[in-house]
């Protein structure tokens, strides 16, 4: 038993340090970018899978990295979107009325959906609208419990609500056991 209980730690141990490097990578290949790479990245990380991000950070120029996000199809994504709304993907921070595509390049997936978004549809994201700042960024940390709710109708995003935890159990709501 005692055997059992010091693998678990050791491998709990290794797990941690294996994530943290692996972050401490992630976050030293974002910086060797120039600050126009950057906010490519983060326009387009929303909709890139994690195999996409690695691929494209370990392309050794500026122009092998744009020529990728082409490769894969993510560049002619973006320029299909309404001027309107590539602004607003690019300003980080969604607006009434933008499309569900365009919400897509700002927070990515949604955790999980109702309905249809071409018709009327509800998605959710867990955390805060507010914590997910410019540029979708996401720090599950400070809005646990939180979840938004995005109304969708004829595939625009006609508004969303933020819903605090509804206890004091650590974010367990009620209405969704």
């Amino acid at each position: 038993m005692r055997h059992s209980q010091q693998l678990w730690h050791w491998t709990g141990v290794l797990l941690g340090t294996l994530i943290v490097l692996v972050g401490c990578t992630y976050d030293a290949a974002i910086q060797r970018l120039s600050l126009d790479e950057q906010a490519e990245l983060y326009t387009y990380r929303q909709v890139m899978t994690p195999s996409q991000v690695r691929t494209y950070l370990a392309k050794g120029t500026a122009a092998e990295r744009t020529a990728y996000l082409s490769q894969v199809g993510l560049a002619q994504r973006f320029q299909a979107l309404d001027p309107v709304d590539r602004g607003t993907v690019l300003s980080g921070m969604p607006r009434t009325g933008m499309s569900a595509e365009a919400l897509l390049f700002i927070w990515g997936e949604p955790d999980y959906t109702d309905g249809d978004a071409r018709r009327y549809a509800h998605w959710h994201y867990l955390g805060s609208s507010f914590n997910r700042g410019t540029y979708g960024y996401h720090n599950p940390a400070l809005g646990f419990g939180s979840r938004v709710d995005v109304y969708l109708v004829d595939g625009h995003v006609v508004g969303w609500v933020d819903y605090p935890p509804t206890s004091n159990d650590g974010g367990h709501d009620e209405r969704r056991n």
